[in-house]
């Protein structure tokens, strides 16, 4: 096997520290060495039953260390992995299926009823289930893995960081969602980018929060701290107060989430600062991070630091330095050491500091292109460059500041309104936990400001109070023209609202 794809980094931890706990989900620990020779058997099992380099394996399941074995067997095969939303209709993941031509999944028996709707709508002929794990006879993958040798695998072709390895599907929130296609060399340059920013070392522990079906569950950080030798510990799915005793009992040192998961847990009432006693990095990134909530965690000594990213960059773009998390609050940071930046016109030509305009990339760490999709291939890469349909400016430091998503933007009376500026005056209030803003048609204006706001527990505020208080805020265009109050926003996977419903609110 190429010592170049990912795949090897298993057999070189359980080389030079095998000994070293590798994965911990609930009371299973592995090892590197365990880790490694259970991947190993799974890749035999897969070559056994006839998959070759470029099959696509899908994967339907919550987190747990076999979703961790069958990245690291793609891996060493050169099979192709397609993470498949667990949230997502059986349409939806049929068209995810039919998209990629996948016909070999992995999944969880709570599934099954799912996936045999599946198998009658797509080219799905190769199933195993995860069983129970406490029941023997019952789990299929345990008994697939147990029956064959623990050799290190050899692909019938070679194996190397141009190898594609990830289809991860966009959300899809308008029109058909697009497969990203992410190379083995993605996940190799998102760690080295990260290691630059973080340092991480083998003394580190993460905690996985985020689902794996989801490129921040899979690279922030469980292959960077992977890579690195540390140690990933499995939440199965976002609990607060689970996520609280873990921090505390498995000596975290550094946690991803999303600000959706940082607003609940300081909204938990067993909520205790002490939780994040050893952890180093506290990061969030995948949707705008409201000012106010890094301002929460400042005020009880835990560090907030905002990152950027996406899918089609396996996922890291920009990292807020630790020392400016509250100096430059709002700001995603600079790129990260293998990446680049720009904020350009619509002719691509570089806009002055303070001027918004969208945000390009270009490193290694990019994606290949959108799966079967050569003209939007092409349209996403246009002059060379990734188009992250996302609206930026550059201060003179060279931080960045998301403004929005360039398809979030409207225009009231001529004047653009981006609506997470609006969003975080909102979280300014003190009685405000959730804010969502949109852009809706108008008569007079063409089009005006649509807030959805969510009071904090046993909290109340009127629309009049938020109006008021906005006014004295922000330009008299920006301030929405209705509020509407809600228990909760409708959010995905990632944490992100989903504003395509609010649309239809």
């Amino acid at each position: 096997m190429d010592a170049q794809g990912i795949g090897f980094w298993l057999t070189k931890r359980a080389f030079l520290s095998g000994d070293r706990e590798a994965l911990v989900d609930g009371l299973r620990r592995l090892t590197y060495r365990e880790l490694n020779s259970r991947v190993n058997r799974l890749s035999n099992y897969f070559q056994s039953i006839g998959m070759k380099p470029g099959d696509r394996c899908a994967m339907l399941a919550y987190n747990c260390l076999e979703y961790v074995e069958v990245i690291f067997a793609a891996a060493k095969l050169g099979l192709i992995l397609v993470p498949l939303n667990w949230r997502l209709s059986p349409a939806e993941l049929a068209f995810n299926l039919s998209d990629s031509e996948t016909d070999t999944l992995v999944f969880e028996p709570g599934f099954t009823e799912t996936v045999a709707t599946l198998q009658g709508h797509t080219v799905i002929k190769r199933l195993l289930v995860l069983g129970n794990r406490d029941v023997p006879g019952t789990n299929a993958y345990e008994e697939a893995v147990a029956a064959q040798p623990d050799d290190e695998p050899i692909s019938d072709k070679p194996v190397g960081l141009d190898t594609p390895h990830i289809i991860m599907y966009t959300a899809g929130t308008t029109g058909r969602p697009k497969g990203a296609v992410l190379s083995q060399g993605a996940s190799f340059w998102n760690a080295i980018n990260l290691n630059q920013d973080i340092c991480f070392t083998q003394d580190d522990r993460d905690l996985l929060t985020l689902p794996l079906f989801h490129i921040g569950g899979i690279g922030l950080f469980t292959l960077p701290i992977l890579y690195a030798g540390g140690t990933v510990v499995i939440q199965r799915t976002f609990d607060p107060t689970e996520t609280l005793n873990l921090l505390a009992e498995e000596r975290i040192t550094l946690f991803f989430g999303v600000p959706a998961i940082f607003l609940f847990l300081i909204q938990h009432p067993g909520f205790n600062p002490h939780a994040f006693g050893k952890v180093r990095l506290v990061m969030s990134g995948g949707a705008p991070l409201p000012v106010s909530l890094v301002k929460q965690y400042h005020d009880i000594g835990v560090v907030l630091q905002q990152g950027f990213g996406m899918s089609e960059a396996a996922p890291s773009i920009c990292t807020l330095k630790k020392d400016l998390a509250l100096k430059k609050a709002g700001s995603i940071g600079r790129a990260v050491f293998h990446m680049e930046v720009r904020v350009v016109d619509e002719n691509m030509q570089d806009l002055p500091v303070g001027h918004v305009g969208e945000l390009i990339i270009r490193g290694p760490n990019v994606m290949q292109g959108y799966w079967e999709r050569p003209e939007a291939t092409a349209e996403a890469f246009s002059g060379g460059w990734f188009h992250t349909g996302d609206l930026a400016r550059m201060d003179e430091d060279g931080d960045v500041y998301i403004v929005d998503r360039k398809k979030d933007m409207f225009i009231s009376g001529g004047e653009n309104v981006y609506p997470a500026e609006v969003e975080n005056a909102i979280y300014e209030l003190p009685d405000v936990s959730e804010a969502a803003v949109i852009g809706i048609s108008d008569p007079k204006w063409g089009e005006v400001g649509k807030a959805f706001v969510v009071p904090k527990p046993g909290k109340g505020i009127s629309e009049e109070e938020i109006l008021n208080c906005l006014k004295d805020r922000l330009a008299r265009f920006k301030v929405p023209k209705i509020v509407v109050m809600m228990d909760k926003l409708p959010r995905n996977a990632a944490g992100k609202v989903m504003k395509n419903i609010l649309k239809g609110n």
